[in-house]
């Protein structure tokens, strides 16, 4: 019996049986080629059967897990679809290489684009692309789909990573857990595992070399943990766990509906945040109370062109009619930094973090701008729209925005086209130097939204994809808990609501320290709307003041979260 340490994928426990699913590359001959029409034929009928096994397996999917989770699969068939990436395939048969050589040197090239990348939402088109060629590469050689539906009850799927199309498979009463040796939080085998309720392990450290098929196997996907060859007495555990884990979720039920407030009756606004317009649906299923962020950049990463003013339109529109009344904030485009989007034209810079990104690009590229903030300016007729513009930090910026946003609603008006005459704008505070003058953008702007990922990172000058410094980048440190307490402080004295739209605001631990310092709006992933609106029903206003007092007094990350799990709720 051995633990092994991995990440906390998807929350849960279970216990069952090891399958392990192979992502191994089907054999093939390494050929050269003399007719390339007639291979250019083969690999045309792989696309084709690639798109018609997609669309089957996304009609498959709206029925398990609903709609919202079709968009990795849709997001497959639109890159298959981009003529560039057909031609970079199409162009190696042309130099006498077989469809097979053709379609992986092609997608490896893809895979190491991506793979490069910081950021691991990013990172993530590495695996659709390593999807799309498993599968095209089994297409063109007659081999077999892995087909997961058969599993018997009580599997605990094993794979070094869980492709989408692997997924798309999984019958939920059948699967009692996932573990990979691959993969994040934001991972799409944790996404779809999420969306199916099932516990997962992730990036578990040579799984497939100590898993062998029937092991018997105990996960724990809230702590991300899952111990091999379990024996009799951790399997019981294990299902306790599971028990008390499901009597606990179902209980968290009894929030749906209820207005969030702490213990002593103060409210505050439960939003969920999202990053494509379906997802809205999400936030409404969760008993989100409005939607604090809107991640726009995702409407530009899943094109191969400029979305124009109609496409952004309907994106937004679409978001706020799911919403009706409720509240949606908006971000405008932030690329740049780990996002780098090809077709926007944007050069490799030595620091890219600190560089030409999110409003210092979109204020030199107006006509960028200008036609995103059209889009949202007309889309805010259908709903209540606020917009937030990412990265500032100096109170040009959003003086410049404001004026741009201005003249746009000049023209609206000469043209007779409706929008909400007094929607808002805000700032997104995630840098040391917004922290520090947020009292001056305070008057600038209309509302702030504190994302913590970002402060954290700048806060601590740590590049949180840096494993050698990671463990310095921590939401507990001393100066990002002081920084949190400046930046609402200022919102409050002059008057203007602030959110927090970064992980932190999930976390139980930090709960206390928020209601403390006055946070009027918590935003998080849908899922965990109503175990955060229980947390902030768990604490007195006097009750988190005093726990905040005894944090600030503190001098390590370590004592604060120390100090904070002693105190949770």
């Amino acid at each position: 019996m051995e633990a092994l340490k991995g990440i906390a994928g998807s929350e849960g426990y279970g216990t069952g049986r090891a399958v392990i699913i192979s992502n191994d590359i089907p054999d093939y001959e390494d050929r050269k080629i003399t007719d390339a029409a007639a291979e250019k034929d083969r690999l045309q009928k792989a696309f084709d059967g690639f798109l018609r096994k997609t669309a089957d397996m996304i009609e498959e999917m709206k029925d398990r897990v609903g709609e919202s989770n079709t968009a990795i699969l849709e997001g497959h068939i639109m890159m298959l679809n981009d003529p560039y990436m057909q031609e970079e395939i199409m162009n190696r048969i042309d130099e006498g290489i077989c469809a097979e050589t053709a379609v992986k040197e092609a997608c490896d090239t893809f895979i190491q684009i991506f793979s490069q990348t910081d950021d691991e939402l990013i990172r993530q088109r590495a695996t659709d692309v390593g999807d799309i060629k498993l599968r095209l590469l089994r297409l063109l050689t007659g081999t077999e789909d892995i087909n997961i539906s058969d599993v018997p009850k009580g599997t605990i799927l094993v794979a070094e990573d869980l492709t989408p199309s692997m997924t798309s498979g999984i019958v939920k009463d059948n699967v009692a857990g996932i573990v990979t040796g691959m993969g994040g939080v934001t991972s799409h085998s944790a996404i779809l595992s999420r969306a199916l309720e099932i516990p997962a392990v992730l990036s578990v450290k040579d799984v497939m070399k100590k898993v062998k098929n029937g092991m018997i196997i105990a996960i724990d996907g809230s702590s991300g943990i899952a111990v091999i060859d379990a024996d009799e007495n951790t399997v019981a555990e294990y299902e306790e766990k599971r028990s008390s884990h499901l009597k606990n979720k179902e209980a968290l039920r009894e929030y749906i509906g209820k207005a969030t407030r702490t213990a002593d009756g103060i409210p505050v606004e439960l939003f969920g945040n999202i990053g494509r317009p379906e997802e809205a649906e999400k936030v409404l299923e969760c008993d989100g109370e409005g939607i604090g962020l809107f991640r726009t950049e995702f409407l530009f990463m899943d094109s191969d062109s400029l979305p124009d003013e109609e496409k952004q339109f309907e994106a937004y529109k679409t978001a706020a009619q799911t919403m009706g009344d409720r509240e949606i904030i908006i971000r405008t485009l932030d690329i740049g930094g780990d996002k780098e989007i090809p077709y926007m034209g944007l050069s490799r810079e030595d620091n890219p973090f600190l560089g030409y990104r999110a409003v210092r690009y979109c204020l030199d590229h107006k006509d960028i701008y200008s036609v995103q903030l059209r889009a949202i300016l007309r889309a805010s007729a259908y709903g209540h729209i606020k917009i937030m513009v990412p990265l500032v930090t100096c109170v040009e910026e959003i003086r410049s925005v404001r004026r741009l946003i201005e003249d746009i609603k000049a023209e609206l008006d000469s043209k007779g086209i409706a929008y909400d005459k007094g929607i808002e704008t805000g700032v997104m505070i995630e840098t040391p130097s917004a922290s520090e003058i947020a009292d001056l953008l305070a008057k600038e702007a209309d509302f702030f939204s504190i994302g913590t990922n970002d402060l954290t990172q700048y806060t601590m000058a740590v590049d949180r994809g840096n494993p050698k410094v990671s463990y310095l980048y921590s939401v507990y440190q001393p100066s990002v808990i002081r920084s949190l307490k400046r930046i609402i402080n200022a919102a409050d004295k002059a008057g203007i609501k602030v959110g927090m739209c970064g992980e932190a605001a999930a976390d139980a631990l930090l709960t206390p320290l928020l209601i403390a310092f006055g946070l009027n709006e918590f935003s998080v992933s849908p899922v965990s709307i109503l175990k955060t609106r229980k947390n902030i029903g768990s604490w007195t206003k006097a009750e988190a003041v005093k726990v905040a007092e005894s944090v600030l007094l503190m001098d390590t990350a370590e004592k604060i979260e120390d100090f904070l799990k002693k105190h949770v709720k």
